[in-house]
C-alpha cells in the first residue's frame, strides 16, 4: 500500500452505526488486464433498485478523479481498496439504480490486523450524526439489498474479483438523513464463503480506514510541501468565505465535500500510514504541528472578517445598527456551525488533544467562533448596540409599538457568548449580566424614578398607585416576550424600589384615608404593592390594628350611651360581631387573608372586647354579658329561632369567646345559667344545648366544658330514676294526688348552692317527697339528699275565681305554692301567720308575696305599691282576671339576684386562687427549683388559657404555698419544691 492518501479517498469522521441482520459475503481474487489506455479503476459499484426491472447501469468513476490508494507489490497491478475500509457514497452517485463494483483482495488481513476482521463499510452521505446543509440533503433510497458472490446470477459483470450487490430481503431501512452501510468481510485463504453477518456496535477493530468518495469535487492539494501547505489553506479560505458571506445562496455538495476533504488532508499530509516507532513519533509531531496551523489560520481569517464587519458597522446607527448586528449575528452563527462540521476531522483530533492535555484557550471550532466574534467585535460594539435596545426599550415604555422579536435576537447572542474560560464545554451568563443586564436595570430604574416622581406630583396617590400596577405587570409582560429569565428578579426589585420603596411615606400616609372611608379596592391594591418591598407591609399593619381597636371600642362606648344601665347582652355581642365581621372580611379580600394582618385584627378584638367602656365597672362584663346572651338564644322563647340560624349564631359566640379573656368567668355564669335551663326543662333544644358544649370542648378542651357533660348525664339519669319511681308506685298499688317528678344533681357539678332560708313545705308537698326519700335511700343506701326548694316549681288549679267559669293555672316556686295553698283553710291571713306557717325568712317571702301581690291574685289593704311586711293582712281575690288561663308567677327565679351574681363572682375569686396554686405546685414539682421571677412568667403562660391572671394573685398564691410548705425558700430569688 501506498503511503499517499488519495484526492478521492479521505478519512470520514464519524462511526457508522450500528447495522442489523448483516452476513458476510465471500470474495475471490483474480488477475486484472491493462490495456494502452487504462480505464478508471472500478473503485465502488453499489446497486440500489427501485423496482423488480432485472436491468442496471455501472456508475463508475470518472477520469481525473481517481488516485491510486493502493498498489500490489507482487504480480497484481490492479488498484484495490484497502480493507479494512470505510466508504462513503455521495448522495449523487445513488440518484438512480445502479451498481458499483468493490475489489477487494482475499486474505488482506495480514500483519498487526490479522485478528480482526477485514471489512469494507460503505456508508451515504455526510458525516454522520449531522444533518446536511437543506440544500445537499440527499434523497436516500428506502431499502438496500445484498447477494452472496457465490452466486451471481442476474448480474451482467461476473468478474470474480468483485463484489455484486443485487435486490434481496432488505436489511437496513435508515432515517431521512442517515447513512446507509454495509459491512463485507473477505474470506480467509481457503475459508468458506458464508455470506454477510451481523456487525456488532460499539468502536471499530484496529486498522480500520475511513474514506469518503468525492467523484466530482475540486481536488485539492495533497502534497506535504509548503507552497502545497498554503494552496491547501487559499483553498480551504475561499471555501470558508464562501460560507461566511454566501450561504443564502446555497453550498452545493461539491464544494462541502471539497472543503471537508482539504481539512483532512491539511491535518493528516505529515502522517504516515502503517509506520511504527521514531517515524510514527515524528510523523505524529508533524500532524499536530499542522493541526495547530489550521487553527491559527483560522483563527486570522476569523479575526479579519470580524474587523470588516467591524468597520462596516460604523456606517450604522441605533435602530439600523440593531439590524445590521442582528442580521451578521445570524449569518456569521450559522455558518459558524456549517464550519463546525466541516472541522470535525480537527475537532476529534487536534482539538480534543489539546483541551486533554490542558491547553488553555482552545475551543472546538464553534465556540471559536463566538470566542473571536466576542474579542474582536462584540467588545468593540456592544456598547452602541445596548444603546439602541434601551432606547427602542423605552420607546414602548412611552406606549410606541417596535418590534420586539430584534431585542429577544440580541438577548440571545449575548447570552450564546457567555463561555467558561476554565471548561469551554460550560457555558455562563457574564457576559449577559455585565453588557446586558446591569444597563438595562439601570436605564430601568432611572426611566421611572423620573416617571414616577412626575406623576405623583400630577395625580392622587391613588391614580398612582394604578399607574405603579400598570407598570409592573408590563414588565413582567417584558420578560416573557424578550428578556432572559435571569433578569426577572433583578428587574422585578429593580421596579419596586422605583416605583414602591421611594414612595412608601406617601403610601402609608394615604392608607389611614382609606381605612377611614372603607375603600377596599384601593387598600387592596396598596397592599399588593408595599408586600413587593421588605417590610413594607409592618406600619400598614400597625395602623390597621390600632383602626380596629379604635372602631370597637366606638361601637361599644355608642351603645353604652343610648342603653345606659340597662345594657341588653344581646345588643352588646351584636356590637362586638358586628366590627369583627367587617374587619375580618376586609383582611379576607383587601389583605388576601394574610396571616399576619389576621393577627393585627386578633389583638384589637381582643383589646376592645375585654377593655371597653362597659368593661371598667367590671373586668368580667363581657364573659358575663356574653354567657348572658348565650342564655337567652338556648332558653324557650315566644319568638323561636330556626335551627340552622341559632347554630350560625353560636358559632358567631364563639368568634367573640376567643378573643375572651377570662373565660372561667364566662365557665361560671354559663354553667349556671345551664343549670337552671335544665332544672327548669327552658332549654329550647338539646341538640343546640349539646353543639354549644361540644364548640367549648373543642376551644377550651375536656376539663373546661366536663361539668357541662356530667350535667347533662345526671338529667338522662333523673329521668330514668323518675320511671322507676312510678314502676314501684304502681307495684305498691299506691297513689298520688300530685303527679310529681324529681331531679337527682350531683353536687361536685352542679353550679347549685343549698337553700338560704329554712321551709316548712306544704303537706301534700311532703307527703311525695318523704316517699320518694325512702325510695332513693332504699336504692343508694348512704347517699344523703339536700332539697333544693328554692329551685322547685309547680302549678296550682284555681276553683274560686268567680269572674271565668274556666280556672285558672297558676305557675308559682314552691315557695309560692306553700304561701297560696294556706288560703285553702281561711281568706286571710297576716304577714306573721304567714312566716310561721312556711318558715321562710323575711326576704324571701317578701319577693314571693311581691310578685303575687302585683298579679293581684292576693290582695294587701294600703297604698298602692306599698311594699308588703310586718303587721300586712293578706285577702284572697275571688275578682281575680287574667287574659290567660295559664298564669305564670314564677318570676323571681328567671332573674338572678345581685345576691347571686356576687356569690358567682366570689367562687371565681376563690377557684381562680386553687388554679393558681395547683399551677404552681405542678411547675415545681417539675423544675424542683426555680427564680421567683421566672415562676411567675411560667405560672402566666400556662394559665392564660383561662384568665389572666394578677401578679400580685400569684405572689399571694405562692406565699399561701409557702405557708403549707409545698414550697421552701432557698435564697431570697430561689424557690424550691418540697416533696
Amino acid at each position: 500500500m501506498s503511503s499517499r492518501s488519495s484526492p478521492n479517498l479521505v478519512p470520514y469522521l464519524p462511526p457508522p452505526p450500528p447495522l442489523s441482520q448483516h452476513r458476510r459475503p465471500s470474495c475471490t481474487s483474480s488477475s486484472s488486464s491493462s490495456s494502452s489506455s487504462p480505464p478508471p479503476p472500478p473503485l465502488l459499484l453499489f446497486l440500489l433498485s427501485r423496482a423488480l426491472a432485472p436491468s442496471v447501469r455501472s456508475l463508475l468513476l470518472p477520469p481525473g478523479t481517481w488516485h491510486p490508494a493502493a498498489r500490489d507489490r507482487g504480480r497484481h497491478s490492479t488498484p484495490l481498496v484497502p480493507a479494512p475500509c470505510h466508504l462513503v457514497l455521495p448522495p449523487r452517485l445513488a440518484a438512480s439504480p445502479g451498481r458499483i463494483i468493490l475489489p477487494l483482495r482475499p486474505g488482506h488481513a495480514r500483519g498487526s490486523n490479522a485478528g480482526h476482521s477485514c471489512a469494507v463499510t460503505v456508508s451515504l452521505g455526510p458525516p454522520t450524526g449531522e444533518a446536511p446543509p437543506p440544500a445537499t440533503r440527499p434523497t436516500l433510497p428506502r431499502t438496500l439489498w445484498a447477494l452472496r458472490n457465490h452466486n451471481p446470477t442476474d448480474v451482467p459483470n461476473r468478474d470474480p474479483r468483485s463484489l455484486h450487490l443485487r435486490r434481496g430481503p432488505p436489511f437496513v431501512a435508515p432515517e431521512s438523513h442517515s447513512p446507509l452501510a454495509l459491512l463485507f468481510r473477505p474470506p480467509e485463504h481457503g475459508g468458506k464463503n458464508d455470506g454477510l453477518r451481523p456487525h456488532a456496535s460499539g468502536p471499530q477493530p484496529r486498522g480500520h480506514q475511513r474514506y469518503v468518495i468525492c467523484p466530482d469535487a475540486p481536488v485539492p492539494p495533497a502534497s506535504s510541501s509548503s507552497p502545497d501547505m498554503t494552496r491547501s489553506w487559499n483553498y480551504l479560505q475561499s471555501g470558508i468565505k464562501r460560507i461566511m458571506t454566501e450561504l443564502e445562496q446555497g453550498i452545493d455538495m461539491q464544494m462541502y465535500m471539497g472543503v471537508y476533504t482539504a481539512v483532512h488532508n491539511f491535518c493528516t499530509s505529515q502522517k504516515a500510514v502503517g509506520l511504527t516507532g521514531p517515524a510514527m513519533h515524528s510523523n505524529h509531531r508533524g500532524a499536530h504541528l499542522l493541526g495547530e496551523e489550521l487553527y491559527n489560520n483560522l483563527i486570522a481569517f476569523l479575526k479579519t472578517h470580524l474587523l470588516e464587519l467591524y468597520e462596516e458597522s460604523k456606517l450604522h446607527t441605533e435602530e439600523a445598527l440593531l439590524s445590521y448586528y442582528i442580521k451578521e449575528w445570524n449569518r456569521y452563527t450559522t455558518a459558524a456551525k456549517y464550519i463546525h462540521h466541516l472541522f470535525r476531522y480537527l475537532n476529534r483530533h487536534w482539538v480534543k488533544r489539546e483541551i486533554d492535555e490542558g491547553k488553555k484557550n482552545v475551543y472546538d471550532v464553534y465556540t471559536l467562533h463566538l470566542v473571536q466574534w466576542r474579542k474582536v467585535l462584540f467588545q468593540k460594539v456592544s456598547g452602541k448596540v445596548m444603546d439602541a435596545v434601551l432606547k427602542l426599550v423605552e420607546k414602548q415604555r412611552n406606549g410606541e409599538t417596535i418590534e420586539h422579536r430584534r431585542i429577544k435576537q440580541v438577548v440571545d447572542s449575548f447570552v450564546s457568548l457567555g463561555l467558561d474560560e476554565a471548561d469551554p464545554t460550560k457555558s455562563t451568563l457574564d457576559v449577559y449580566r455585565i453588557h446586558f443586564e446591569r444597563p438595562f436595570l439601570a436605564a430601568t430604574k432611572e426611566f421611572y424614578q423620573a416617571e414616577s416622581k412626575q406623576f405623583v406630583a400630577e395625580n392622587s396617590v391613588v391614580e398612582y398607585m394604578k399607574k405603579a400596577e400598570s407598570r409592573l405587570r408590563e414588565e413582567e409582560e417584558r420578560v416573557e416576550m424578550y428578556l432572559h429569565h435571569d433578569i426577572a428578579v433583578p428587574l422585578k426589585r429593580c421596579c419596586n424600589v422605583a416605583l414602591i420603596a421611594e414612595h412608601t411615606t406617601l403610601l402609608r400616609e394615604e392608607f389611614q384615608v382609606l381605612l377611614d372611608t372603607d375603600r377596599e379596592e384601593d387598600m387592596a391594591r396598596m397592599y399588593r404593592l408595599l408586600s413587593r418591598i421588605p417590610d413594607g407591609l409592618e406600619p400598614l399593619r400597625t395602623r390597621f390594628e390600632a383602626h380596629v381597636r379604635n372602631a370597637g371600642l366606638a361601637a361599644v362606648q355608642k351603645i353604652q350611651t343610648s342603653e345606659g344601665d340597662k345594657l341588653e347582652p344581646q345588643v352588646y355581642v351584636e356590637a362586638l360581631l358586628e366590627v369583627h365581621l367587617q374587619y375580618r372580611l376586609l383582611v379576607k379580600k383587601a389583605f388576601n387573608d394574610e396571616a399576619e394582618f389576621t393577627r393585627s385584627m386578633d389583638n384589637a378584638c381582643r383589646e376592645f372586647v375585654n377593655r371597653n367602656e362597659v368593661c371598667k365597672s367590671a373586668s368580667n362584663k363581657s364573659p358575663e354579658l356574653l354567657a348572658k346572651y348565650t342564655d337567652i338564644l338556648l332558653r324557650k322563647s315566644s319568638t323561636s329561632i330556626d335551627e340552622s340560624d341559632l347554630e350560625r349564631i353560636l358559632t358567631q359566640i364563639m368568634v367573640i369567646f376567643r378573643y375572651i379573656e377570662d373565660k372561667d368567668v364566662f365557665q361560671k355564669f354559663y354553667s349556671r345559667m345551664l343549670a337552671r335551663r335544665l332544672v327548669h326543662s327552658h332549654s329550647s333544644s338539646d341538640d343546640a344545648e349539646t353543639s354549644m358544649i361540644s364548640k367549648l370542648k373543642e376551644a377550651c378542651g375536656f376539663e373546661y366544658t366536663n361539668k357541662l357533660q356530667r350535667m347533662f348525664q345526671d338529667m338522662q339519669i333523673s329521668k330514668d330514676l323518675n320511671r322507676e319511681f312510678a314502676d314501684h308506685l304502681s307495684g305498691l298499688g299506691s297513689t298520688t294526688r300530685l303527679d310529681s317528678t324529681f331531679s337527682i344533681l350531683g353536687t361536685g357539678f352542679w353550679p347549685l348552692t343549698p337553700p338560704s332560708t329554712h321551709f316548712h313545705p306544704p303537706a301534700e308537698v311532703t307527703f311525695e317527697v318523704e316517699r320518694f326519700a325512702r325510695f332513693y335511700k332504699h336504692k343508694h343506701d348512704g347517699r344523703k339528699l339536700t332539697w333544693l326548694w328554692h329551685l322547685c316549681k309547680g302549678e296550682i288549679r284555681t276553683n274560686y275565681c268567680r269572674a271565668s267559669k274556666t280556672p285558672f293555672t297558676f305557675q308559682v316556686s314552691a315557695y309560692q305554692m306553700a304561701i297560696l295553698l294556706l288560703f285553702n283553710e281561711k281568706e286571710t291571713y297576716t304577714y306573721e301567720d304567714i312566716l310561721s306557717a312556711t318558715q321562710l325568712s323575711n326576704e324571701v317571702l317578701d319577693q314571693s308575696l311581691a310578685v303575687i301581690l302585683k298579679a293581684k291574685v292576693l290582695l294587701m289593704p294600703g297604698a298602692a305599691g306599698e311594699k308588703p311586711g310586718a303587721g300586712k293582712t293578706f285577702t284572697l281575690n275571688y275578682d281575680f282576671r287574667s287574659k290567660k288561663i295559664r298564669v305564670n308567677l314564677n318570676l323571681g327565679g328567671m332573674k338572678e339576684s345581685k345576691q347571686e351574681e356576687a356569690e358567682t363572682n366570689r367562687t371565681i375569686e376563690e377557684d381562680r386562687k386553687l388554679v393558681l396554686q395547683s399551677a404552681i405546685v405542678r411547675i415545681m414539682k417539675a423544675r424542683k427549683k426555680m427564680k421567683h421571677s421566672q415562676l411567675v412568667s411560667e405560672t402566666i403562660h400556662h394559665i392564660r388559657s383561662r384568665f389572666v391572671p394578677k401578679v400580685s394573685d400569684i405572689k399571694k398564691c405562692i406565699e399561701i404555698l409557702l405557708d403549707k410548705e409545698y414550697l421552701e425558700r432557698l435564697d431570697e430569688d430561689e424557690l424550691g419544691y418540697l416533696a
